[in-house]
Parts: structure tokens; C-alpha cells; sequence
């Protein structure tokens, strides 16, 4: 079952999922991009739940969080807002799923708190020498431009153009569910995040080298058909991270978690088991 709850930080309020037990200080962390809320890890989260604490916040300016003009849009506020949550919820111990800029808000915090993270979980993110910004990155980061687009989008023209950069149509319901979360709240910040953020590739590059030395254990599992963040970076991750499974999904893109819920599931329920200690039952 999945709880709710709403956790403020310095007066921020983010709506939490929860499943699992709720008294553990142990936690699998699930941390969503953009666009995207902790909703898009319920499959995921309610699997964990029968053996594990599962936790997915809302960021600021996405899903149901707040979105205030004042907090900072970059990956290190996302980092301390993460942190606060984190300590409000009496989590010390974590195992990091990742995806989109869920990846940088989240490594960069365990750069932070080297002695909290336990584990990571990379789902078509990780450490990216040389990224160049994608199509609509490059638009966002463009001013007037990115004001326009954003302006201008809609639910037709929001699902078309996600189909279209992926290998197989997304479920129309999560695609409403996005769209809906998409307010002008939520385009503010996904402006001021990406224009604060000119080298992702570097930036996630120099917190990796804190990380490196430390050698988390990680699995990693790309979407080949990726139209944003290109599979070639999935073994790269061996180079930073303890990887002990770089999980290529076929047929998948962005989102391999929507794309193939049970594929995607295995690999994730078995390496946290592992990492937990978690015996696998009997079938």
C-alpha cells in the first residue's frame, strides 16, 4: 500500500510517497527528473514496500510539491532540499534509484553524505563526460524561445512529440498525469533549472570524482532507444560505480520503467534484495 504525507523543508512542501516500513532508518530513496513526480515510481515502489522502506518526494516544482518563485532552481538546491527531506523522514540510510535530473540532484547529494548512500540505481542517468544538452534542453536554455514553447504547448502537442522520440507510444493515462502536473509553476522552474545548468556533463563529472574512490555498489539500466540521454553512457558507469549489472533494455527509451514495467522490475527487486540482504522467496 501506498502512503501519503506532506514534508516541508525551510517552508517547502512536498508530497511523499511511502510504502514498507515506515519506522526503518534504511530507505530505498526514489527520485524522479523531469518531467516527472514520485508518482511515475508507484509500480516500483509498492514491489520494494514488501521488504524494504520505499520513499519517492515530489521535488520542488513538480507533481504536487510547491513551487515558490524564491527556492533555488539548481542541482545543489534540489541536493539540500533532498538532504531535508531525507532528515525529516529519519532516513540515514540509502539506496538511490535515479532518473533524468533525478540523477544529479541525487548524486550530488551523496557526494554530500558519502556515509548515507548504500547503493545506486541508474535508470538512464549516471555520469556523463562530454553530454551536449538535447533538442529541447537547447530550447529551454534559449530565452524568449523557451517561454514561447512552454506557452505554447499543449496535451496534444505534449504527447506527441514524447511518442515521437520514443520507441513505443507511452500509456495515455501517464501522459495525462504529466501534462496535468505541468502548470506554470512547473515551467518556471524547469526553465530556471535547465539555464542554470550549462554543463550537466561537467557538473555531474566532478561530483562523480568524490563518489569514485567509494566505489558504490550500482546497477545500471538504459533504455536503448533513448532519445535524450544516448546508451553509450550506460557502460560508462562501470568507470565511477561499483556496477555490478548494466541492464540494456531494447525497445525502451527515457522512461524504461513505463516502457516495461516487469522488465524493468527484476533486475531492481533482485539487486536490492541483494544489497539489503533480502533473501529472494522461494518460488
Amino acid at each position: 500500500m501506498i502512503r501519503q504525507s506532506s514534508v516541508s523543508v525551510d517552508g517547502i512542501r512536498s508530497l511523499v510517497r511511502e510504502s514498507g516500513p515506515s519506522s526503518s532508518r534504511e530507505a530505498v530513496v526514489f527520485v524522479h527528473g523531469n518531467p516527472g513526480s514520485g508518482e511515475d515510481w508507484v509500480d516500483l515502489m509498492g514491489r520494494v514496500g514488501t521488504f524494504a522502506r520505499a520513499v519517492a518526494p515530489d521535488m520542488p516544482g513538480f507533481g504536487k510539491a510547491d513551487r515558490p518563485r524564491s527556492f533555488e532552481y539548481t542541482v545543489s538546491g534540489y541536493a539540500r532540499h533532498l538532504a531535508g527531506l531525507l532528515d525529516a523522514l529519519h532516513v540515514e540510510r540509502v539506496h538511490l534509484v535515479l532518473h533524468d535530473f533525478g540523477g544529479p540532484w541525487g548524486l550530488r547529494w551523496a557526494s554530500d553524505h558519502p556515509d548515507a548512500v548504500v547503493s545506486l540505481t541508474l535508470f538512464n542517468v549516471g555520469v556523463l563526460p562530454g553530454y551536449r544538452w538535447h533538442k529541447f534542453a537547447r530550447i529551454w536554455r534559449t530565452p524568449v524561445l523557451g517561454e514561447l514553447v512552454q506557452l505554447l504547448t499543449t496535451r496534444h502537442s505534449f504527447g506527441m512529440f514524447l511518442n515521437r522520440d520514443n520507441p513505443r507510444p507511452f500509456p495515455p493515462a501517464f501522459l495525462d498525469r504529466m501534462y496535468r502536473d505541468v502548470d506554470g509553476g512547473t515551467k518556471r522552474a524547469i526553465l530556471r533549472l535547465y539555464r542554470a545548468t550549462s554543463d550537466l556533463g561537467g557538473l555531474v563529472e566532478e561530483v562523480a570524482g568524490k563518489l569514485a574512490p567509494l566505489r558504490i555498489p550500482a546497477l545500471v539500466l538504459w533504455g536503448t532507444g533513448d532519445a535524450y540521454l544516448p546508451v553509450r553512457y550506460a557502460e560508462e558507469q562501470r568507470r565511477f560505480f561499483d556496477v555490478r549489472e548494466v541492464h540494456l533494455m531494447p525497445g525502451c527509451g527515457h522512461w524504461p520503467f513505463i516502457d516495461d514495467p516487469e522488465g524493468a522490475a527484476e533486475p531492481v527487486i533482485r539487486f536490492l534484495r541483494e544489497r539489503l540482504g533480502v533473501a529472494t522467496p522461494a518460488r
